[in-house]
């Protein structure tokens, strides 16, 4: 592929991460049914995870049931695509094997039926042992629920501790200090993607522009990538081509550009006032 030899291998992201969108538009451009769109989608996730095994990228998490999906869509659809995810995996674990895939899940999974729990637990112990890419399907997920668990494993985490002190919560604040116990790293421990990097990059198919609720702590500093492309129509070449945009852009992650001329460190002089300012913009 033309666009693999343009990548540069050192800046291949440590982490991917894609909103999957547009199933059901693909299948009514087509007049088909939903369930069909959601079956083709299905094949693309086939197809991405494979080239992102082959250029060693080593964390793709994939969007694929959000609680909202869970709560508002009908029951036949919901039904439809538990089994769909049960069928992938089923169908998908030698294929991972041999591309030295390992899948992981994030979500409150406990809530998606127990037959699918237990496929979910199967594949994760086959492809334990694999030692490339990690795929990780974020199922009955909500990145505001995420925050909120992680919240609440903090509290009960502290009060766990105060009481083996023999202490209430409010000493154990006070003697310990709020800042030092409470923070983002305390925090981020909690979340359900402690144990993977930050994403460098978010892909978004269809051409919505919006988050939908994924990962909202995680992505502060990704960089974004939004395509019209739906997504049973995106393939590996797709995802080299959004690493490709990846690669051209300028991650400064709140800090000063390498090209910019704004040097200011020690010039307290080149810091106007803004009385010269507002002088110098009445006379341009």
């Amino acid at each position: 592929m033309a666009v693999y030899r343009k990548l540069d291998p050192d800046r291949i992201p440590k982490h991917i991460a894609i909103i999957m969108d547009g199933n059901g538009r693909w299948a009514g451009k087509r007049a088909l049914r939903r369930f069909l769109g959601h079956q083709q989608g299905a094949e693309s996730v086939q197809y991405v995870v494979e080239v992102a095994s082959r250029i060693d990228l080593p964390w793709i998490t994939l969007y694929a049931f959000s609680i909202e999906n869970n709560l508002r869509r009908p029951k036949s659809e919901v039904s439809f695509l538990m089994k769909l995810l049960n069928n992938y995996l089923t169908s998908n674990v030698q294929r991972m094997n041999d591309n030295n895939v390992r899948v992981r899940y994030i979500g409150r999974t406990e809530g998606l039926p127990p037959e699918i729990q237990e496929t979910m637990r199967w594949a994760s112990a086959e492809t334990a042992k694999n030692t490339g890419t990690t795929l990780t399907l974020a199922l009955n997920y909500g990145s505001r629920a995420e925050i909120v668990d992680a919240t609440r494993s903090l509290v009960h985490t502290l009060i766990a501790e105060a009481h083996q002190r023999g202490i209430s919560l409010e000493d154990l604040l006070q003697v310990d200090g709020i800042d030092d116990r409470i923070g983002e790293s305390q925090l981020a421990q909690g979340l359900y993607t402690a144990h993977m990097p930050d994403p460098d990059l978010v892909i978004r198919t269809s051409g919505e522009q919006r988050i939908s609720n994924f990962l909202l702590w995680q992505i502060a500093y990704a960089e974004i990538f939004v395509t019209d492309r739906l997504w049973p129509d995106f393939r590996g070449i797709h995802l080299l081509e959004a690493i490709h945009n990846f690669q051209q852009r300028e991650r400064r992650f709140g800090g000063l550009g390498a090209g910019t001329d704004e040097h200011l460190e020690g010039k307290d002089d080149a810091l106007e006032s803004p009385e010269a300012i507002a002088a110098a913009l009445l006379h341009s």
